[in-house]
């Protein structure tokens, strides 16, 4: 049962039989009554004045009659100025519990072979370095936007590009010729990733301490400050090993091709780690070094086609000054690729892996203008979706005592982060006494939902759009806008009802129809019934945030009426029943909503 939209509809007939003229559905808005006024819906007038050619005042005072007396929905009603604020009917209240309680799956859309399919791109890591606390929000954003997307109703594959290839990944595979001594995973205990990291910040340190000691020498030898660094830059042996390498990489030397596997094989496992701890994960992955000759190739081919451009010194460009940017280098005038001719490839690979229908990419604001230029080219180049592509553009995320710097090494370790808070969760939790009659198998479980559960619904419950401080002590607190609040909500009710069970309470989904409802127990019915609408506004949006923050505020409004009314404790056999229903209710919806975060409830905390 649908209550606005049977409602909508009844408003379409009272304008029919009362004024003799149809109205559209587009001049029929409801929204949800404001708290100084009596109602729970109110139908805005001003839209159909021209219909009715009376005052907004009378227009509402005839709607209202009509609706109340020849519908079972309106009980009562009353006027402000063009507003006419309805108090919907308490059978129709239950029915829609009801109807709600019948859908395991309330809110989502059934997903068909014909469903539209989205492809969403996340993750995007680096395989000379592990996961931080960027790529932390980037997965936990893209499995979020993966989830609502496929509850809206749309076919899903989501998918993950890895950069493995380029000067970056030389500098940890030649730092670790050098000064790694055949260390691996296995004999230093370290994760994969983790270890080329540790190799790719040895470089970085060498490659400073080389380019100083040559430009203190150029000066010594009459160069300024200046001349002297880009001096140092250009002639550090290190830095013109580590190109080639590259070189010899791109020309598929077989020593430095084993080598890349090998590193990026404990690069892989060490992710793979990660990946599982947050709870995400890929239905295809692909490799920047099997799509940049792809793109290469397409560059070309446009090329030919006189879709592009070459300069005299033998590049390749974009013209797009027509659409009001400016001219885009696809190859350089040696011939090798950017990222822009990498993502042109990967795309015609996935285009001719799925019938792509729409693509996101979640990436970064920063990347924004790569977007806007990769959206145009695709288009140019023949993929249908290519315009309607998708820059999920996301803000940056820090932490109370500044920005990461991968390359000084003091990079927000998605491991560290991960391990501290669930390590702060079990302290949290342990100091509050709510692990008082656990055992210590179940502590560490409840630890681990709760520690990851308040760090995804932190970073997720903010606006993707703006850049975001990440508190940890904050997001564990046991109180306020938090995972753990949310939880802890899920677990009492879970609770009600097991001590419903031992009591031999059965919960019917059915009530009788003249269970009265309180005031209370109205309102969380008609927020449980927006749990839908919310649903598909966040799928249409990619928008988790709204997901995030419905939950929250579901539970806070649950929260008020447990305080406020008793359940298990209640006299009457039907109220009781009512109550306990409204609970399970509550408690599936939340558990919906979360889950489509990533975030696991617990049944007891």
């Amino acid at each position: 049962m649908d209550i606005q939209q049977e409602l909508k509809q009844a408003v379409l007939r009272a304008v029919k039989e009362l004024y003799g003229t149809d109205a559209t559905a587009e001049q029929i808005q409801l929204q949800k009554t404001k708290r100084e006024f009596e109602g729970h819906l109110t139908l805005v007038t001003f839209p159909l004045l021209r219909i009715s050619r009376k005052k907004p005042e009378d227009t509402a005072e005839d709607i209202g009659a009509y609706l109340q007396r020849g519908t079972g929905l309106v009980a009562s009603y009353n006027v402000v100025k063009g507003f006419l604020n309805m108090v919907i009917a308490p059978q129709a209240w239950l029915a829609l519990l009801q109807d709600v309680a019948a859908q395991e799956r309330y809110g989502f859309k059934p997903v068909t072979d014909t469903s539209p399919l989205v492809m969403i791109e996340y993750s995007s890591p680096n395989t000379n370095k592990p996961l931080h606390l960027g790529h932390v929000r980037n997965n936990l954003l893209g499995w979020a936007v993966a989830q609502i997307a496929e509850a809206g109703g749309n076919r899903v594959v989501k998918t993950n590009i890895v950069n493995d290839r380029g000067i970056h990944i030389c500098k940890s595979m030649l730092a670790w010729l050098k000064y790694g001594n055949g260390e691996t995973p296995e004999s230093s205990g370290k994760k994969g990733d983790h270890l080329i990291g540790d190799y790719y910040v040895a470089f970085d340190k060498h490659y400073l301490a080389e380019v100083s000691e040559l430009a203190a020498r150029f000066e010594s030898e009459g160069d300024s400050p200046e001349e002297a660094k880009a001096k140092a830059e250009a002639q550090s042996p290190l830095m013109q090993e580590a190109r080639e390498m590259l070189r010899k990489w791109e020309q598929n030397d077989p020593e430095v091709r084993a080598l890349w596997e090998k590193m990026n094989a404990w690069v892989y496992a060490g992710f793979d780690e990660t990946y599982k701890a947050l709870g995400v994960g890929f239905d295809k992955i692909y490799y920047e070094s099997q799509t940049y000759l792809v793109g290469k190739a397409l560059v070309e081919e446009g090329l030919a086609k006189g879709l592009f451009f070459r300069k005299e010194d033998g590049s390749v460009w974009a013209d797009l000054t027509a659409e009001g940017l400016d001219e885009k280098l696809l190859l350089r005038a040696d011939g090798t690729s950017v990222y822009m001719t990498q993502d042109i490839g990967t795309a015609k690979l996935r285009y001719e892996d799925y019938p792509i229908d729409k693509m996101v990419y979640v990436v970064g604001n920063e990347q924004n203008y790569h977007f806007q230029v990769l959206s145009l080219l695709l288009d140019r180049l023949g993929f249908k979706w290519g315009k309607s592509l998708v820059h999920f553009s996301y803000g940056m995320v820090e932490l109370p005592n500044g920005k990461m710097k991968s390359r000084e090494g003091t990079v927000v370790d998605a491991d560290d982060l991960i391990a501290g808070m669930i390590s702060e969760a079990r302290r949290t939790a342990d100091e509050a006494g709510k692990f008082d009659d656990m055992d210590e198998a179940e502590k560490d479980n409840v630890a681990r939902i709760v520690g990851m559960g308040a760090l995804k619904y932190f970073l997720l419950k903010v606006d993707a759009r703006k850049n975001m401080l990440f508190n940890p002590t904050e997001s564990i607190d046991f109180n306020g806008n938090t995972g753990p609040f949310i939880q802890y909500t899920y677990a009492r009710i879970r609770s009600i009802l097991r001590k419903a069970a031992e009591a031999g309470m059965e919960i019917p989904d059915t009530l009788p129809a003249n269970t009265p409802l309180c005031t209370k127990e109205t309102d969380i019915i008609q927020h449980i019934s927006e749990f839908a609408a919310v649903l598909q506004d966040a799928a249409a949006t990619f928008s988790p945030s709204t997901v995030a923050n419905y939950c929250y505020d579901l539970v806070k409004e649950y929260n008020q009426f447990y305080h406020d009314y008793p359940i298990l404790r209640e006299a009457d056999e039907n109220t009781r029943t009512l109550r306990l229903l409204l609970s399970r209710e509550v408690a599936k919806v939340v558990s919906l909503g979360m889950g489509l975060l990533g975030i696991e409830m617990p049944e007891r905390m």
